[in-house]
């Protein structure tokens, strides 16, 4: 496959210069500058920047492979991730922005007056986040492997997409902090969205019709390629609902048995409100208000992006084994007709509707979407070591300064640690293991914001008898749950097996509920629980009132004259 390999070399250098433009303008930010955009950020700006750092390579590639490779079974992963801001606009979104904080850990150390929770939650934050970035880096090296095909110096192109992608990204949220990073994400969803409008429009102005390709997609046995004997192959995938059938792209259960289809609901739908990406976002917003129309208008934007992309991956599949005359190019990709690597769904979709031109298009927007992504969560790394760590642990008295750069190093470390694991992850392989490799890693996060983060919060933020010692005890419990299935899970030879214990939330989320609720029932709460409580959850005028009594107290403490 050809690309113009310039196209990239401008995107990438474009964002470099975007970044140092802003370096040069926030180069005295405070801290809460850097970390929170100053809480100016509008509502559509926010909503925008909240979807690019959302909709990964795990939603622009990863959902349109899943649909590729198993049908029917790969929209449970657009409807996961869609319905997941459901749950946080209902019960997180608002009462999280009242309180006003750097950061989920920063929440938590404030919300029960413990800075055990703080370091314990900065711990399954920092878990999370390579969780998540990891795969964006895995991402980004398939892109530049099947697209450009070579490195410098002789380096494998694989790992030079990796490099490539988290040096820039890296360079661009240390330079740039959350309000340059809140544009940039903000104007490339803005683009990636236009890309999948574009490539859509190109699918059916060239006669594909989804309900026509679902029902003949469907009426032969579902095959995907296998390594047998070193050799590639089709083979049938067999239903795990009626597993003595064949699996059909037009019915659930390639992948997923009914248990294993409630599991990664549950599990999307609940890591989401526990992603430190996403929710540090809603800090940046001016009022609990205007969090919750951001949510609204993100979980209106996401019904739109997942539509597209279930309906692309679907038109992969039937567009790419209908071609006549397959190219070379394609031939070294395809094994009768069906892609080795489904990731590569769009990729090839774009190349067959628009030649060179619609494959350039579309790898830039596959990168803008990790680079994106990888930027949120770098900031969320930098918030969690440079505030959390480094200000209230290592050293109290330090300055705005000492605290941003505190972050911009966060930042340089966490993309090294996530570039380095992704250069010793092989694709192929896991294409071979997990429907879509990109993901299925990303579930992984998902599961373990969900298992212990979000029953967290939400006792923190709905139950006023949360104590500190039940917070560290529910994400340990929740955290060791999930880590612990997950290597269960790399141990069993099949998928219906495994596919259970990647999506551990239903299981792992209610222990860590029981455990923090036990220990709360034995310890005390904070003293100034009542006033905590006004901060989530009363109107404005509470609040103000509130802050006025304080303020009146401490004025007559001050003078001595009552106490």
């Amino acid at each position: 496959m050809t690309i113009d390999v310039a196209a990239l070399i401008a995107v990438m250098g474009g964002l470099l210069l975007v970044s140092l433009a802003l370096a040069v303008r926030l180069r005295r930010a405070s801290s809460i500058d850097f970390y929170l955009a100053g809480q100016r950020i509008g509502v559509v700006t926010n909503a925008l920047a909240i979807c690019g750092d959302y909709f990964s390579a795990a939603s622009f590639l990863g959902v349109a492979a899943g649909v590729y490779v198993s049908g029917l079974d790969g929209v449970w992963y657009a409807a996961g991730f869609a319905a997941g801001f459901v749950p946080v606009l209902l019960f997180v979104a608002a009462p999280l922005r009242r309180f006003g904080q750097f950061s989920l850990p920063d929440f938590l150390g404030r919300r029960l007056r413990s800075d055990r929770v703080r370091i314990v939650a900065v711990a399954v934050v920092q878990v999370i986040t390579l969780s998540y970035l990891v795969p964006q880096a895995v991402a980004s090296g398939i892109t530049w492997k099947l697209l450009v095909g070579r490195g410098p110096l002789g380096l494998d192109p694989y790992a030079t997409g990796v490099v490539i992608a988290t040096t820039t990204i890296a360079g661009l949220v240390a330079f740039g902090g959350m309000r340059g990073t809140t544009w940039t994400q903000a104007l490339q969803f803005v683009f990636l969205m236009a890309v999948l409008v574009w490539l859509a429009a190109a699918v059916l102005g060239n006669g594909f019709h989804y309900t026509d390709a679902v029902a003949e997609l469907g009426r032969e046995p579902l095959r995907n390629p296998v390594v047998v004997d070193g050799q590639w192959q089709l083979q049938p995938e067999a239903s795990e609902l009626q597993p003595q059938r064949a699996a059909r792209f037009d019915q659930p259960g390639a992948r997923y048995s009914l248990v294993g289809q409630m599991m990664l609901l549950i599990t999307l739908m609940l890591g989401t409100a526990g992603l430190p990406h996403v929710m540090n976002r809603y800090f940046t917003s001016p009022t609990g208000r205007e969090t919750r129309r951001t949510t609204v208008w993100v979980l209106g934007v996401a019904g739109v992006f997942y539509t597209l992309a279930v309906m692309l991956g679907t038109a992969a599949r039937s567009v790419i084994s209908q071609v006549t005359t397959v190219p070379p190019w394609l031939g070294e990709l395809t094994v009768d007709g069906v892609l080795r690597i489904p990731e590569h769904a769009l990729l090839v979709l774009g190349r067959l509707s628009a030649g060179s031109a619609g494959l350039t298009v579309i790898a830039i927007a596959a990168l803008v979407a990790v680079i994106s992504t990888m930027a949120g969560l770098l900031l969320a790394a930098a918030a969690s070591w440079g505030h959390d760590v480094f200000a209230f642990v290592v050293n109290r008295r330090a300055t705005q300064e000492q605290v941003v750069l505190a972050g911009r190093l966060a930042v340089v470390g966490t993309a090294a640690v996530a570039a380095a694991i992704a250069l010793r992850l092989e694709p192929t392989s896991l294409s071979a293991l997990f429907p879509s490799a990109v993901a299925t890693m990303v579930t992984w996060a998902f599961a373990v914001a969900g298992s212990a983060l979000t029953p967290v919060i939400i006792l923190s933020i709905w139950w006023r008898g949360m104590t500190a010692s039940g917070a560290i005890a529910g994400l340990v419990t929740g955290s060791a749950i999930a880590i612990g299935l997950f290597f269960v899970a790399l141990d069993q030879p099949g998928w219906s097996i495994a596919s259970l214990l990647l999506t551990p939330t239903p299981i792992a989320a209610p222990c860590a509920v029981l455990v923090a609720v036990v220990v709360s029932r034995r310890t005390p709460v904070p003293d100034d629980v009542t006033q905590l409580w006004v901060r989530l959850h009363g109107t404005a005028s509470d609040r103000t009132a509130e802050r006025l009594a304080r303020l009146t107290i401490r004025g007559v403490d001050d003078r001595g004259s009552v106490r």
